[in-house]
């Protein structure tokens, strides 16, 4: 199977990219470090790129649109690359409760409301089956939910949060386990609901949130009780590939600098190309680069078609990618030497951005885990 892009397709990513460079990245430069950036949102859903990630027409998500829509964004703009994203890990849960997604996606979507995925926990972030946040019994059809989430992105500006809660106790030991977790959508305005923003060295809104006593119903159930923890993983069996892809978009960002860089440069007598010590990372740079994208596609069409080594193949793509880029990024930075630790040199950006996707939505020896456990079903 060729995972060479088509021609509209790759004609769609030329599009984005100029888009994000032209409209999305200005937006980007006003905002704050840290915060939800709502004008950049605003435009993502003017430009109809979240209603990409959110059809609101019943049809499914197609992976490898998603894939080349982050990696465009991500090689221009990487704060409306994840501006998009966690729009759409927040809200995707939506779609399985038609009267929650009634009410918040074209919000959503058109960038007036802000999403939030909150899964993990202090005591519960690879191991996210180990989450403990109690949604106690309040009556028929009703509970209240106690207990925190931290590192949570959007966390705490986000206007609709899909919460994973405790309903029953699971296998586990202590009573954890993926049984017995409920998906909530919880309006950020319900009573007892608080949180702070945490200052992180990646530059997107990560937040803790603290639930105390806050009531939920089964207008706001995602899903079905107790399966929560389905809705999960196929939430991020979606998202995984595509984080390999804006990993693949920020390599190639890297990559274009650092090749750039190199040809005008000169030192010794020459440009810095010529000098084996450089030409052959640049090299390398561009092989990782480009085996992590066929891997990001391959899963992606793994997703697109059902294939049955989709979990392997999800997990390789955002293992490698991910690494790869964090490679291609710091050997751009030698490359560039001082210049590139400068406040506000791209590069440097590039640095701050591209260490969290090793560890958000499966770290990378989670990763590996699951591809070993996949050799062996």
């Amino acid at each position: 199977m060729s995972f060479t892009l088509d021609p509209e397709r790759s004609a769609w990513a030329d599009r984005i990219r100029a888009l994000a460079a032209d409209r999305l990245r200005p937006l980007a430069e006003a905002g704050a470090d840290g915060r939800v950036n709502r004008p950049l949102l605003a435009e993502l859903g003017a430009l109809g790129l979240l209603a990409r990630v959110l059809p609101g027409d019943g049809a499914p998500v197609s992976a490898l649109d998603l894939c080349v829509l982050r990696e465009s964004l991500a090689r221009e703009c990487t704060e409306a690359e994840t501006a998009l994203a966690l729009q759409g890990l927040g809200a995707h849960p939506l779609l399985t409760a038609p009267a929650v997604a009634a009410r918040w996606l074209p919000e959503v979507t058109a960038g007036r409301a802000v999403a939030a995925f909150a899964l993990t926990e202090p005591g519960a972030g690879s191991d996210a089956a180990a989450l403990t946040l109690a949604a106690e019994p309040d009556g028929p059809g009703r509970w209240r939910l106690t207990g925190e989430k931290c590192w949570i992105s959007n966390a705490p500006e986000a206007d609709i949060l899909t919460v994973f809660a405790r309903t029953a106790p699971g296998p586990g030991p202590g009573g954890s386990g993926a049984r017995g977790v409920t998906a909530f959508a919880v309006p950020a305005d319900r009573p007892g609901l608080t949180g702070e923003h945490l200052d992180m060295l990646s530059p997107h809104p990560i937040g803790r949130l603290v639930f105390d006593g806050v009531p939920v119903g089964a207008d706001d159930l995602l899903g079905v009780p107790d399966h929560g923890f389905r809705t999960a993983m196929a939430t991020l069996d979606l998202f995984r590939p595509s984080v390999g892809a804006f990993a693949v978009g920020m390599a190639q960002a890297a990559l274009d600098a650092a090749v750039a860089h190199a040809g005008e440069r000169t030192a010794f007598g020459g440009p810095l190309k010529d000098l084996q010590a450089v030409a052959h990372p640049l090299a390398e740079m561009a092989t990782r680069t480009e085996a992590a994208r066929l891997l990001v596609y391959a899963a992606a069409a793994a997703y697109d078609t059902g294939a049955a080594d989709l979990t392997a193949r999800a997990a390789m793509a955002k293992l490698f990618a991910t690494e790869t880029a964090q490679y291609v990024v710091d050997a751009a930075v030698q490359i560039h030497g001082a210049r590139a630790l400068r406040r506000g040199h791209l590069l440097e950006h590039l640095y701050r951005e591209v260490r969290a996707p090793r560890i958000y939505e499966g770290a990378t020896e989670v990763q590996r885990t699951i591809i070993a456990r996949e050799l062996y079903r």
